[in-house]
């Protein structure tokens, strides 16, 4: 984190906690992005066009009004396209051209959703977040600490997150690759070596400890720790499990199975969701999930009482899809009716929720640590990590359109 130094970061730990930081065992972070507007995101592409074509139907001052404005963006604002993106450059006042297609995103704990990537729409949009958002990259999202709250201190997600923990605490965005093409692990100088040497030669690989940190991953005042383990055989172990915890939160991307629960588990539509539901709930004693008059079943209770920073993540989901929207504006453009493809999508959530959920508990072992802490990383010359670290790696020849479509070279 920018401005903090290694001193300040020991002292955020308790004096007797020497498990590493993940800031610092994976030094390179961005910040939240920052969407500025709610319309520019839709759990479907076509409310996206339509608010796309509703907006660039508008003319003067009711445009700027749709556009809703902020300090960051106008319709007078010029800036330089996001990376990877064709979108338009100049002034959003003269746009008359087609929607930009849209990119998927995670836009809260496990819930993907659409978005139009069009700088000129964005207050924040980290660009250099999407130069690395390419097939082999896994984004490490550190939650904001909430003192006692339920929920993992660290998801995992193949699209770009927004980052935002659902309690609004401010988090961290950690690449697991600084380079495209999965090149160049966002770990600490030596790292790598150090672990193949400890635990084994596959142990120096990037996706090894990605699974490792989902299984040793624990909350703490000064950030998320990632305990490491006494040997060889406990590594393996949570990376066995990690590898498992992180496929299903990729939902299937790196095994190239989509997660289901047993036969006799899966959840189905026993009635179906009516066209507005306006409230979800669940019953513990059948396992069914109502949303309004819809029934869902068999649910896990271990699915619907998973969270993220204190918050329920199914209520959350369900809350995106159906709170109501000012009238006449961007945001109330969408579907007349509960769109059956949101259904398998609920139903696929709550397989990922339940899977992750029981086994929750199989993480405390790796949690508790027991190897090589804090003063054996700055023994090895592994902390402090150099600055340089921290800082996104420079892209040289890759040309991207500047403001008002002028080249540029980063």
């Amino acid at each position: 984190m920018r401005g903090v130094t290694e001193a300040s970061r020991q002292q955020a730990l308790p004096p007797d906690d020497d498990a590493p930081l993940l800031d610092e065992l994976m030094p390179w972070s961005v910040a939240p992005l920052r969407f500025g507007r709610a319309w520019i995101v839709a759990p479907d592409v076509r409310t996206l066009r339509g608010r796309w074509e509703r907006l660039v139907a508008a003319e003067g001052g009711e445009r700027e009004a749709l556009f809703r404005p902020s300090r960051a963006r106008t319709t007078g604002t010029a800036v330089a396209a996001l990376p990877g993106q064709r979108t338009g450059t100049g002034r959003f006042a003269r746009e008359s051209g087609p929607c930009p297609e849209p990119v998927r995103v995670l836009s809260g704990p496990f819930d993907e959703q659409w978005l139009l990537p069009d700088h000129r729409l964005i207050d924040t949009a980290r660009p250099e977040l999407w130069r690395v958002a390419d097939g082999p990259q896994l984004f490490m999202v550190e939650q904001g600490h909430v003192p006692g709250a339920a929920g993992p201190p660290l998801l995992v997600s193949g699209a770009l997150p927004e980052g935002r923990s659902p309690a609004g605490r401010p988090g961290r965005i950690r690449p697991l690759f600084r380079r495209p093409g999965g090149a160049e692990p966002n770990l600490a100088p030596g790292l790598p070596g150090f672990l193949a040497e400890r635990y084994g030669r596959g142990a120096g690989d990037p996706m090894a400890w990605a699974a490792w940190a989902a299984a040793a991953a624990c909350p703490s005042p000064g950030g998320c720790r990632v305990p490491l383990p006494a040997g060889p055989e406990a590594w393996a172990a949570g990376v066995a499990l990690g590898r498992e915890l992180l496929d299903v939160q990729v939902r299937g991307a790196l095994s190239g199975t989509r997660p289901r629960l047993p036969g006799g588990r899966r959840p189905y539509v026993r009635a179906a969701v009516p066209a507005r539901p306006e409230e979800i709930a669940y019953d513990p004693d059948d396992e069914v999930l109502g949303v309004g008059a819809g029934r869902i079943s068999p649910v896990p209770e271990a699915a619907w009482e998973y969270r993220v920073g204190g918050v329920r993540v199914l209520e959350q989901w369900f809350a995106r899809r159906t709170a109501p929207a000012e009238p006449g504006s961007l945001e109330a453009i969408g579907p007349a009716a509960w769109p059956q493809e949101w259904t398998s999508e609920l139903l696929d959530l709550v397989t990922t929720l339940a899977l992750l959920g029981e086994r929750e508990a199989d993480r405390a072992p790796f949690t508790a640590g027991g190897g090589p802490g804090r003063a054996a990383l700055r023994a090895a010359g592994i902390l402090p990590v150099p600055a340089g670290a921290r800082r996104p790696a420079s892209v040289l020849d890759h040309q991207e359109e500047g403001p008002e479509g002028q080249f540029m070279l980063i």
